[in-house]
């Protein structure tokens, strides 16, 4: 493994080429720094791309050292922290690279990549992009499950949209406009599903009546088990861990 020589510090590197990658980067995980080359670099270029971040990675390689550390005096946004994410609990790696923005992706589990900028509010800024990569899903699903039952049964709402709540799952108004908890992307995803289908079943009925019920079992046969489970567990679906400094509560809700 390649070596890079900063004062009397010596700071092993995996080196990786790109034939797609538009520019340089380095990575930089608990234990690990990864830098991606261009597939045109020679050694020179390589060489030179180092020296002109020597500083930047060697603050960041310590940063790291000094968190990994540290992890178990204080709660934080780490590699090997649990992220809720449609009823299970996923893994989070959290890298630095030295990018102008922080980046969200999920492969197996949430990858935050954070931007050289970030120092001592990196916690918030990871919890932030976290929040933010969550609630596009659920507006993406949400959108989803309402088109294709729309299509099916022929129920088309006047607008639809997915944001917070303080009370609820999820509403229809006299006009056809649903509303969806977002929060609802913490639970399984048929969950989400039954409170989706629960309010295009009230475009037709608007009551919780009998053929309310026969209408929606109709449309998603066993909802019941759906319905049985978000009343058990809905005091667990909360997006609070995500805003720092605040105290963790649990909300009852009901749908």
């Amino acid at each position: 493994m390649p070596m890079l020589q900063i004062g009397r510090t010596e700071i092993p590197y995996e080196l990786r080429r790109s034939a797609t990658a538009s520019e340089r980067r380095i990575t930089v995980t608990p234990g690990h720094v990864e830098v991606l080359a261009l597939s045109i670099d020679d050694e020179e270029a390589v060489a030179g791309f180092l020296d002109r971040k020597r500083q930047w990675l060697f603050n960041t390689v310590r940063e790291m050292e000094r968190i990994t550390a540290n992890r178990h005096a204080v709660p934080r946004f780490l590699t090997g922290s649990k992220i809720p994410y449609r009823g299970r609990k996923m893994p989070l790696t959290v890298r630095r690279t030295d990018a102008e923005r922080a980046t969200v992706n999920y492969r197996s589990g949430f990858i935050v990549d954070l931007p050289h900028w970030a120092g001592l509010d990196a916690d918030r800024l990871v919890a932030s992009e976290l929040k933010l990569w969550l609630r596009q899903r659920a507006r993406r699903d949400v959108n989803e499950i309402a088109e294709n039952y729309g299509r099916r049964f022929s129920l088309a709402p006047r607008s639809i949209r997915v944001g917070d709540f303080a009370n609820g799952w999820g509403s229809c108004g006299e006009e056809s406009n649903i509303l969806i908890n977002w929060e609802l992307i913490f639970a399984p995803r048929r969950i989400q599903e039954y409170v989706v289908v629960h309010e295009l079943a009230h475009i037709r009925e608007r009551s919780h009546g009998e053929r309310f019920w026969r209408l929606l079992g109709g449309m998603m046969p066993g909802y019941e088990a759906a319905r049985d489970w978000l009343s058990q567990n809905e005091s667990s679906l909360s997006s609070e861990f995500l805003d720092l400094g605040h105290p963790i509560s649990a909300r009852k809700r009901r749908k």
